[in-house]
């Protein structure tokens, strides 16, 4: 009998679309491999959630992307549901969301990041908090969601022409001039470092998923020593944190740097896009996986994590106390 498997799909994020769309091609690669899959378009209606839940299918498969689906949210729900989902667990989840905590984090692990900080979006607004160009990013978006790049001769002003819907809090990180790369690391081990080449500055929501010209060179064509740290690094904050299933590093390689020190780790994706095509699944099917395989490997190793089973949690039979020795007596 085949497993049941909960593909979950859309939620209320601004990667939603992005969600639906891939969720169409995941869906497809599990019947593929043999599951008996139910996909669930998310809302923000945890009653609704629970109901589609029931009766339990065997695992959930999360393709959910944004707030509310990879920030540690929906990981939650389903730990306290006792179902195995996809991917990391809630905490993890929620430190690679929280760009500004797992740079902290990279950085204790040895990894180098850009320098930023977190200022108020007023802040911003009226003048350079750092030294520009510099990248403004919202703390805990994904997929690109609102980055905006200032050069020297930009005023900051600018982001009032569009509306900023993320919060009053904005990271303000130095811009790294040179190459876009990414590494995908499965089950801990990092799978390839990919080039991402986009015609826009750098490599936005439009250019992941809109621009036809982006172009992505794998293997990336970069020095062996930069290649294998790059390896390296994606690997220190994938286990580090605590990740499980696929996930995605990102860095900002500056070539005009000798030697590996031009390599920065900019953030980690834990629920990166799902697609044969897609950045993080090339390199495992560059390596000998089949895209079927990935999805069915993710499905497989699937997990509660750090949740108790029933059998667990059931109080052990205390063992019956030993009698106490008696001291000898003397005459």
């Amino acid at each position: 009998m085949s497993k049941k498997v909960a593909l979950l799909v859309g939620g209320w994020s601004a990667e939603r679309q992005v969600s639906l769309t891939k969720g169409v091609e995941v869906a497809a690669a599990l019947r593929e491999g043999g599951y008996d899959v139910e996909v669930i378009d998310v809302q923000k209606d945890i009653g609704f959630l629970a109901r589609s839940l029931t009766p339990k299918p065997d695992v959930v498969f999360n393709n959910l992307h944004g707030k509310g689906g990879e920030d540690g949210t929906i990981q939650a729900v389903l730990d306290i549901l006792e179902i195995p989902y996809t991917h990391s667990s809630v905490l993890a989840s929620s430190v690679g969301m929280d760009k500004p905590l797992c740079k902290r984090m990279a950085e204790s692990f040895g990894v180098k990041v850009p320098h930023g900080v977190i200022a108020k979006i007023e802040e911003v607004l009226s003048g350079h908090v750092i030294a520009p160009p510099y990248v403004v990013k919202p703390p805990c978006e994904g997929s690109s969601v609102g980055v905006r790049l200032v050069m020297a001769s930009d005023d900051p002003l600018s982001l009032e022409a569009e509306s900023w819907a993320f919060g009053e809090e904005v990271m303000v990180e130095q811009y790294i001039p040179g190459r876009e790369l990414t590494v995908a690391v499965l089950d801990g081990k990092a799978q390839a470092v990919t080039e991402i080449v986009s015609q826009t500055s750098f490599f936005d929501y439009e250019a992941k998923y809109h621009d036809d010209a982006t172009q992505l060179i794998l293997p990336a064509k970069i020095p062996e020593d930069v290649y294998n740290l790059a390896l390296k690094n994606a690997e220190a904050v994938y286990n580090g944190i605590g990740c499980a299933g696929l996930a995605r590093c990102d860095f900002r390689y500056d070539d005009s740097v000798s030697g590996a020190g031009g390599l920065y780790f900019l953030e980690i994706n834990t629920q990166p896009g799902l697609t044969a095509a897609s950045i993080g699944p090339s390199q495992v099917v560059y390596n000998g996986m089949s895209f079927v395989k990935l999805c069915s490997q993710l499905v497989e190793t699937a997990k509660c994590h750090g949740q108790e089973t029933q059998k667990e949690q059931q109080p052990r039979k205390a063992s019956k106390p030993a009698a106490p020795k008696m001291a000898k007596q003397s005459a």
